[in-house]
């Protein structure tokens, strides 16, 4: 129901809400994206489960800052900005080439069966890739300022807490499908086509790279 100009949602429909909103962040095209496919076909269900789970426990993080209101860690990043922007740069750079010249591996090979602690390694890396990305820093914050805004703000730090809990939930569900999708599929790949992928992959990393190292050149030479 509405009082005055704002929505007043139940818990079932704010937990809801929540989901959307880690979808909405997870499901564009980007780098954490791109790296989720290449190790889903690599090395099947759990190699992009894990590298999705970086960016559940990222998403997390930024939606913690903006639903609690951090203020002194919101203005610290957006202090160095620009130095979080070249790091992320320069590391998407480091990674595509890295991938592009890999020797393409079905590491975990199709039918056999791998757990999630043996891919436990690319966490941090797309954890940090996430919390070092100026668009989920700046479009999570946005997000959720509009969201709270429509609500008329998080009454308590539970409303918060159950927000931050199911964006984290709708991420997960995101890299979940993708994985699984993706997990289904890698049984028709050959070693040409994981080299495509590959190849693909580190150029796209590349290029997102780029885009933020120029841009971030281009504002100060204006």
């Amino acid at each position: 129901m509405q009082t005055g100009a704002y929505i007043v949602l139940s818990g079932l429909q704010l937990v809801l809400a929540g989901i959307g909103i880690g979808v909405l962040v997870a499901a564009p095209i980007g780098p954490v994206n791109v790296l989720c496919i290449q190790r889903a076909a690599s090395r099947g269900f759990w190699g992009g489960v894990a590298a999705g789970l970086g960016a559940v426990l990222g998403d997390g993080l930024l939606a913690a800052i903006a639903a609690f209101s951090m203020t002194a860690i919101s203005d610290a990043m957006e202090a160095y900005t620009g130095v979080i922007q070249l790091v992320g740069g320069v590391v998407l750079i480091g990674f595509g080439i890295a991938l592009s010249i890999a020797k393409p591996v079905m590491a975990i090979p199709a039918g056999q069966k791998s757990g999630l602690l043996a891919h436990t390694g690319i966490i941090p890396q797309t954890f940090f890739l996430t919390i070092t990305n100026p668009g989920a820093i700046l479009g999570m914050a946005a997000i959720i300022g509009g969201f709270g805004s429509l609500m008329g703000g998080l009454d308590t730090y539970l409303e918060a807490l159950v927000l931050v809990a199911s964006i984290m939930g709708g991420s997960l569900l995101w890299w979940l499908g993708l994985s699984e999708l993706i997990a289904t599929i890698r049984h028709r790949l050959t070693e040409r086509r994981l080299l495509m992928i590959n190849w693909g992959a580190g150029a796209l990393l590349v290029v997102c790279g780029a885009i933020l190292v120029i841009d971030l050149i281009w504002q100060y030479l204006r």
